[in-house]
């Protein structure tokens, strides 16, 4: 019994002593918000004031509301060569894009896609983005209907027909991945 009380201890003693280290780690919380957090476990100031928009959701709105969505768009360097592809689609397709606006991969990948989007151009590409909970719900059930596990998820469709999805990541590139899904 002293064993256990003493292993404790000096457990709880390490615990407090390393969160007094002044030292910069770079951790992996889950929240992707910041780069460099202090201390031993380090946690995502920003998730306190989080923004969660659910149900259709309009691309200005995230890019006017949501830290980092602007500066994702703006800084992205679409590939123009398959961006050419996605111009040339004479097909009217349709892009579900469910997301979680509290999610750090969509915080990557979202505005990203916009900027594809935006660069393509092609009016027979049209986008719907639902924004889900942390219980991946909106209010009216429309991300229901699609059966996903993880977000973001782009739903590819033609003639009502799903051709494909990409989820939470690319493989290559989000360019690249909608040209094989739509080849």
């Amino acid at each position: 019994m002293h064993n256990n009380v003493r292993i404790l201890l000096a457990t709880t003693a390490l615990f407090f002593t390393a969160q007094m280290l002044p030292m910069t780690v770079s951790a992996n919380s889950g929240c992707a918000f910041e780069k460099d957090q202090e201390g031993f476990i380090a946690t995502c100031g920003k998730e306190e004031q989080e923004v969660i928009l659910t149900g259709v959701i309009q691309p200005q709105t995230l890019t006017t509301e949501l830290p980092g969505y602007a500066e994702g768009f703006a800084d992205y360097k679409v590939d123009t060569k398959a961006i050419d592809a996605l111009k040339a689609i004479n097909v009217p397709t349709n892009i579900v894009v469910i997301i979680g606006t509290w999610c750090p991969d969509c915080h990557r990948e979202t505005p990203r896609f916009m900027r594809i989007i935006e660069a393509a151009a092609n009016p027979n590409i049209q986008i719907e983005y639902i924004g889900v909970d942390r219980n991946k719900q909106d209010p009216d059930g429309l991300a229901a209907k699609y059966a996903f596990s993880r977000i973001p998820t782009f739903i590819i469709k033609q003639q009502g027909n799903e051709l494909g999805r990409i989820v939470e990541r690319p493989t290559t590139t989000l360019e690249n991945d909608l040209v094989e899904i739509l080849k």
